[in-house]
């Protein structure tokens, strides 16, 4: 082969024979890199280590510590499993096994599905193979030899994948030792690269290629890491969250639940409505001011939504709506509304609008509906009916840095009343699949990347990034992201310029000129699915949620029956208060109702017994503490009432 060059992370560059491999250039560098390196990138693509250079390029040598080399060691886990499960039961067919978020699965025919009984021996043949540091080497077969040794092994699901790969593309075989498997690569340079910072998870049945019509497969799912720690920590986040899921804790607190009737929908309990109507209130003072609430209908003619370009986009995840029959007696087709856009345009059209009325800022707590497949439906966090936030801003060009930045204000004033932290920011630029011209885009573009610069400038402890091509189709967007008590990543608020929707609706105000303009339309929401956002808050909290947002916040209970009319005069203060509160007086011992209320997350119990009649006190435990304060009941009263205080209203004074 002839002389390539190679750039180095660096900036020098270096100039090898094309036939070089990977493991050459590191063993050039140093041989103490050479002996950490697990594969190798030129110009961001990454290689087995194996693999001759071939042409020109920048060249990165990866170790395991490498956030790329994560990927490989999951994918080199996964052909681990597969290896153990053949040995101890040669009768099992081997599918397919891809990298998936936190780990790998490997889907297995065999006439007795796994179960996780089977873990404890596959991880310790899987340990191993691993201890065998057998190389991963790569042969490139032609189509009929392929098809030849994997039929003569009884693989059937192998050659029907080797006939779905098309003609012309190399047929990769992947060897750890004897075994071997077809595979796109890349791979680590042997098995012990794997390292022991595995664990098998779960089983689940799966059809092959995801066809019900096709036999059902048994999956193994398993997650694999670089270090024990990372193991350890993710294991550890699975324990908290399994903890904090909000459907379990959702039973626990008596706050919502869903049944087959109604899929994908909410059936609020009275304490889970409390909380839905708190987070509403909430936000409605915040908005108070600046935004005027509107509501739009929730059944539209189709045609309205053909216009929007939701019918041709979205058709299939929207409810059509008819009456007796598939068309309606005047032969119109309805709709329930998957948003609230195209509503807020027509609400904006009526009446003519002046620059001087501008920026004109509507919002709307409105019920959409949107078809998600039945497998997708996750308690709150993915329903087919749910409440958004939303509001559309339609401004001048001239505004519109200035809105998305009063948008961002608010945006992380609402996180911060939460508590959350660890906020990332990331703007989205233009798709390859469009509307509006580029000049649109350029200037969009431009504004936003300003209002990016200005709030890195003022809030410096905001991680912001760019994601290239994941805009809109019909505008650049700013996308939030917050983190939670345990570390996950939750994408809730959202800004968004819009070209499409004025143009669509013909949309316009009447400018200084005294000709029509065209608005620019913002899109902007905080909770973005109110239902999630509370899903959100219920694990983040694991039900322990802040005073002034409970749907419960007191309870009052008595240890014998000679304090009952004192605790109904201690509630009828916290009611006057504006507390929440509810009484309880029943013949139980006061550690059953204590460990009750616990139980369904209470925040603050107040004991009352003879005593505290005769002192005018009660006993203050709180929701995860086993200590119970004594002070008077006054005292009690001003520090519950400053702490059920929402943080907005806290800030009026």
């Amino acid at each position: 082969m002839s002389q390539v060059s190679l750039q180095f992370p660096d900036g020098s560059v270096r100039d090898y024979d094309g036939a070089t491999t990977g493991a050459a250039v590191a063993e050039s560098i140093s041989k103490s890199l050479a002996k950490k390196a697990v594969a190798y990138a030129v110009d961001g693509t990454v290689r087995d280590l194996a693999e001759p250079l071939g042409a020109s390029g920048k060249i990165e040598i990866l170790t395991r510590d490498d956030p790329r080399a994560l990927e490989l060691i999951r994918h080199d886990t996964a052909h681990v499993l597969a290896e153990a499960v053949q040995e101890l039961w040669p009768d099992t067919q081997v599918t397919i096994g891809p990298v998936i978020e936190n780990g790998f699965y490997y889907d297995f025919a065999r006439a007795e599905p796994f179960t996780p009984d089977d873990f404890p021996v596959i991880e310790k043949k899987m340990r191993e193979i691993i201890g065998r540091n057998k190389p991963f080497t790569r042969e490139v077969w032609d189509r009929d030899r392929a098809r030849r040794v994997f039929a003569d092994k009884g693989e059937g699901y192998k050659v029907e994948l080797i006939d779905a790969i098309p003609q012309g593309q190399d047929l990769k075989i992947y060897y750890q030792g004897d075994w071997f498997d077809l595979c796109r690569g890349p791979h680590m340079a042997s098995t012990g690269q794997v390292g022991s910072a595995f664990k098998l998870m779960k089983v689940a049945g799966a059809y092959w290629r995801g066809d019900s019509n096709n036999p059902m497969l048994t999956r193994i799912y398993g997650t694999a890491w670089a270090t024990q720690e990372q193991l350890d920590h993710y294991l550890h986040v699975l324990e908290e969250a399994e903890k904090r899921d909000h459907r379990r804790l959702g039973r626990e607190m008596d706050l919502f639940h869903f049944q087959e009737e109604g899929p994908g929908v909410v059936f609020w309990h009275a304490k889970g409505w409390k909380m839905f109507q708190n987070l509403v209130s909430y936000m409605r003072r915040r908005l108070e001011g600046d935004y005027q609430e509107v509501n739009a209908p929730q059944v539209l003619d189709h045609s309205l939504w053909e216009t929007s370009g939701h019918w041709g986009w979205y058709r299939d995840n929207m409810f059509k709506v008819t009456v007796a029959g598939d068309e309606t007696e005047d032969e119109r087709v309805f709709a329930l509304k998957p948003m609230n856009c195209p509503g807020h345009v027509q609400i904006f059209k009526h009446g003519l609008k002046s620059y001087r009325e501008l920026p004109v800022r509507l919002a709307e707590f409105g019920t959409v509906h949107r078809y998600e497949p039945s497998g997708a439906l996750h308690g709150l966090m993915r329903v087919r009916g749910f409440t958004q936030d939303d509001a559309h801003i339609f401004c001048t060009d001239e505004q519109m840095a200035a809105e998305c930045l009063k948008i961002n204000d608010l945006i992380l004033s609402v996180y911060k009343d939460f508590g959350f932290e660890g906020i990332t920011i990331k703007l989205s630029t233009r798709p390859e699949k469009r509307v509006g011209s580029d000049a649109l885009w350029d200037r969009a573009e431009s504004v936003m990347m300003d209002v990016l610069k200005t709030i890195e400038q003022q809030s410096p402890e905001i991680k912001t990034g760019i994601l290239p091509g994941e805009g809109a189709f019909y505008g650049p967007k700013f996308e939030y992201t917050l983190k939670d008590a345990i570390g996950r990543e939750w994408q809730c608020g959202t800004t968004q310029v819009d070209f499409n929707l004025p143009e669509r609706f013909g949309a316009f105000y009447i400018g200084s000129d005294s000709e029509k303009k065209q608005p620019v339309m913002i899109h902007r929401a905080i909770c973005g699915s109110m239902e999630r956002f509370l899903g959100i808050l219920i694990e983040n909290y694991a039900g322990h949620m802040p005073l002034w947002f409970a749907p419960l916040q007191v309870v009052v209970a008595t240890i014998t029956s000679d304090a009952d009319d004192y605790a109904r005069e201690v509630q009828a203060k916290l009611k006057r208060a504006g507390l929440l509160t509810e009484l309880d007086l029943r013949n139980e011992k006061i550690n059953y109702k204590i460990r009750e209320h616990s139980l369904a997350k209470v925040p603050v119990i107040l004991v009352c017994g003879k005593r505290e009649a005769e002192e005018g006190a009660v006993n203050v435990r709180r929701f995860g503490s086993r200590d119970q304060v004594s002070m008077s009941l006054d005292d009690a009263l001003a520090q519950l009432t400053s702490e059920a205080t929402p943080p907005d209203l806290l800030r009026q004074g």
